[in-house]
């Protein structure tokens, strides 16, 4: 059985969704973030020793990585319905996704939640105009930059189909999802990128979405 290691409001919802739309059983352990520093409890080092989300187990083995669980679910139980087949151009295409959407969507965005929160973070009066100066500062020059150039960059690749990966929708628009919903929720993604949109309303209409939010619980990335 395929336990997934889920923390609130995390990457780990869409591993709940793609085992919802894989049909496979699995069983879900529920950790909460801290309240104030909204990091993950120090239990979740108990199953990975850097204590994030997502991990799963399944049997003896366990996993981490978004990219790393969902490649593997795919390849050992999609038989071959939501992954490009090894050494195609499609499974290439799938591959980049994979990986651009940790290593170079997330990380602007995760700067534009750290800058946010640097302007509202409680300081002494006197450095407050100081700090929220910087923290806007770098946000203007550098971090809405980056944003839109990721925007403009991925409303252009919805422009040639549906998905991410040809006609059909595969594991690529699961894994893209997070960035998608967290550049929604604070990364620019508004009417100006109907494309996007579009693809939101996609992925979040289908059944299995809905399902996994059911077993999931609240998700905010607000």
């Amino acid at each position: 059985m395929i336990t997934v290691h889920h923390l609130n409001n995390s990457r780990s919802q869409r591993i709940l969704w793609l085992l919802e739309e894989l049909g496979v059983p699995y069983e879900i352990k529920r950790y909460q973030r801290d309240p104030k520093t909204m990091l993950a409890p120090p239990e979740l080092r108990a199953v990975h020793p850097l204590g994030k989300s997502p991990v799963i187990t399944d049997g003896d083995f366990t996993l981490a990585e978004s990219g790393a669980i969902i490649e593997y679910l795919a390849d050992r139980y999609s038989a071959g319905t939501l992954i490009p087949p090894r050494g195609t151009p499609e499974r290439l295409r799938c591959n980049y996704w994979l990986h651009y959407a940790e290593g170079s969507a997330m990380p602007p965005l995760l700067l534009k939640l750290v800058f946010q929160r640097v302007e509202h973070a409680p300081v002494p009066f006197f450095a407050k105009p100081i700090a929220k100066g910087i923290a806007s500062k770098v946000q203007q020059s550098y971090v809405d930059p980056q944003l839109k150039q990721h925007l403009d960059y991925l409303e252009g690749e919805l422009g040639r189909n549906e998905w991410f990966v040809g006609n059909g929708f595969s594991v690529a628009d699961i894994q893209l999802s997070f960035p998608l919903e967290a550049f929604a929720a604070r990364g620019g993604l508004d009417a100006d990128y109907p494309r996007l949109s579009a693809f939101l309303q996609r992925i979040h209409a289908r059944p299995a979405y809905q399902r996994a939010l059911q077993r999931g619980g609240e998700y905010r990335l607000g």
